[in-house]
């Protein structure tokens, strides 16, 4: 039989450095908060009439603030979840590599969302294409958050972890995403606006009450 020690030195061969999995994930977020901004510009053209032309690119504001505002929550959330562990292993990183596949991609849903708003019919499947991925990148954080919160052996805080599980099963951003999917097939702009109240209630949420020990009574 294999002993206890034997498996537990096993156990911490298969572990993984958690600064370079954190270092991965600031630099690309940061590359993606970066781009969607420069998703916003104005025709040279528009120097004698330039105040109305701000203006008239409401849609690109609204993207530009949804999307950075989403993207910000996904790297408090990500912060939290790792300030539990201790180490990481092979699947955290790939779980780590989904929501980055995902994040890198938020700009391009962004340039349609800010394009196509108020553009007949392209402006729904703008809505519904960036609501979808807004979506599974809500999915692939927590499915990494459960998976760090799952493994007893790399959790430093346990009773943390399991805390900041509970924390993302109970967030309302499926429904409200999935209400916004729903709402931009008919009203495309009232369906943003439900991305952006998601973007917000999870950032209400994070990291004040997802890795917090005050949310549970406790204090620091």
């Amino acid at each position: 039989m294999v002993d206890a020690a034997t498996m537990a030195e096993g156990a911490y061969e298969d572990e993984l450095p958690l600064d370079r999995l954190s270092a991965f994930t600031d630099g690309v977020l940061a590359i993606a908060v970066t781009i969607i901004v420069l998703e916003i510009g104005i025709s040279s053209r528009a120097a004698h009439h330039l105040l109305p032309s701000i203006l008239h690119h409401w849609p690109a504001y609204l993207a530009y603030v949804t999307s950075f505002l989403t993207l910000g929550v996904v790297w408090l959330q990500h912060s939290a979840i790792i300030s539990t562990l201790r180490a990481a292993d092979a699947k955290l990183y790939r779980l780590n590599i989904v929501i980055l596949l995902l994040a890198a991609f938020v700009p391009f849903p962004t340039k349609l969302m800010a394009e196509f708003i108020a553009t007949g019919g392209a402006e729904r499947v703008a809505a519904v294409f960036y609501g979808v991925t807004m979506l599974a990148l809500s999915i692939a954080v927590t499915a990494f958050g459960r998976y760090a919160a799952s493994d007893h052996l790399r959790v430093k805080d346990q009773v943390e972890a399991d805390r900041i599980s509970f924390a993302m099963r109970h967030s309302p951003s499926f429904v409200l995403y999935a209400v916004g999917i729903g709402v931009s097939l008919v009203v495309p702009t009232i369906g943003i606006a439900i991305y952006l109240v998601s973007a917000l209630e999870r950032g209400a949420r994070s990291p004040a009450q997802i890795g917090s020990r005050r949310l549970f009574g406790r204090r620091p």
